[in-house]
């Protein structure tokens, strides 16, 4: 009967090793143990084998559930009322294993079970008390079981791990201890060491991904605080106000148009010429050039309003360079608003006539230099500090 147990046992196994291949539970695994029971005193019976198999699943990291078989199958002690024969037990239970923190390699862990274990006497040729016959007057059945005991547990590979387990088993037996010739005996508490494996079902839960590394610190040549275009490493102004205009430092910086270089022709624009390339001064691809890079300027700084100022030389009456000098800063005004310069950020057009001269009128250079046109900045936006 041992050896038939054995291959049994071994035949489970290696069908459970095969589930395990096909099977796509993680969770479940076997655990097959070997051992033995240190029977109780009244049972009078010696030490015996112990074979098991469990069907387990982990609930949590730290907690499984194992419903197990049990089978052992000893000899009465040579003074027992049956001398030299055997007495068989059989086990179901269901058992919870709590697992502790891992230590160094081990899970040390503490278990308890209940269940059912039923004895009979399987040597064939026994007689029933009194009877004569073989088998004669045989009673037996299932009684009452808890289990309680510790362990410790430690992975071997990814999917198989060793488990050993010494326990207490409690059992309650009112029919089959009859027949042993034990009536007086009812209880009984028997020890039980084990060694065993726990092989997991199907391919083994997939590690948790390793938290990304967090992302570096930002530089101060990444980082604009003040969201002025500069970074912090090259910002000698820090905490600029939105909407400043600033220099390559940071600070913040006046915004100047300068429209040297665009002068007019004598007594030119005419009333009712529109044409400012008409009007200029030769060479009058560079005096529009200069127009074209004031546009350019404009609609870089956004924030920027400018006054448009008409001037004049001294030649000729007084009203009359007024005009001349309107019609000058009209025909820049909308030379600008024609090319997308809002109305609203120019001021003007304003004519000063023959006042504010730059240069001498006595020179037709200087005279020259005197007709022009120049755009006043007002208002750069924020305030600067």
């Amino acid at each position: 009967m041992k050896r038939k147990g054995l291959l049994a046992l071994v035949a489970l196994v290696v069908g459970g090793v095969g589930i395990a291949h096909a099977t796509d539970y993680s969770n479940w695994y076997i655990a097959p143990r070997v051992g033995a029971v240190f029977p109780d005193s009244n049972r009078k019976t010696q030490e015996s084998p112990l074979l098991g198999l469990g069907v387990g699943y982990w609930v949590n990291p730290n907690f499984a559930v194992d419903f197990e078989a049990t089978h052992n199958n000893a000899d009465f002690k040579d003074n027992s009322p049956r001398p030299g024969k055997q007495w068989e037990s059989m086990g179901l239970d269901v058992a919870g294993r709590w697992m502790f923190s891992d230590w160094s390699g081990w899970r040390p862990y503490v278990m308890g079970g209940i269940g059912m274990l039923k004895h009979a006497a399987v040597s064939a040729g026994t007689p029933a008390p009194g009877t004569g016959g073989i088998g004669a007057g045989y009673t037996h059945g299932w009684g009452p079981m808890v289990t309680a005991g510790v362990g410790i547990q430690k992975a071997l590979t990814d999917r198989v791990a060793f488990r050993g387990e010494v326990a207490y088993r409690y059992d309650r037996d009112t029919q089959s201890a009859r027949f042993a010739g034990l009536e007086d005996h009812k209880q009984y508490g028997d020890a039980l060491a084990s060694i065993g494996l726990v092989i997991s079902m199907g391919q083994p839960a997939p590690a948790p991904a390793a938290a990304p590394a967090p992302a570096p610190a930002p530089t101060c040549d990444q980082l604009d605080d003040d969201k002025d275009g500069v970074n912090n490493c090259d910002d000698k102004c820090p905490n600029t106000p939105a909407g400043t205009i600033v220099g390559p430092d940071g600070c913040p910086q006046k915004v100047v148009i300068d429209l040297r270089g665009v002068n007019f022709k004598f007594d030119r624009p005419k009333k009712g010429e529109t044409d400012v390339s008409k009007v200029l001064k030769e060479p009058t691809e560079e005096s529009m050039a200069i127009l074209d890079q004031a546009v350019d300027t404009l609609k870089r700084y956004p924030q920027v309003r400018v006054e448009v100022d008409g001037y004049t030389d001294d030649k000729g009456k007084e009203d009359y360079n007024q005009a001349l000098s309107e019609r000058r800063a009209k025909i820049v005004y909308d030379y600008l608003v024609a090319h997308g310069i809002d109305a609203s950020r120019l001021d003007g057009p304003k004519g000063f006539g023959e006042s504010n001269p730059i240069d001498t009128n006595s020179t037709e250079e200087g005279r020259a230099r005197n007709r022009r046109v120049e755009l006043k900045v007002l208002d750069q936006g924020a305030p600067q500090q």
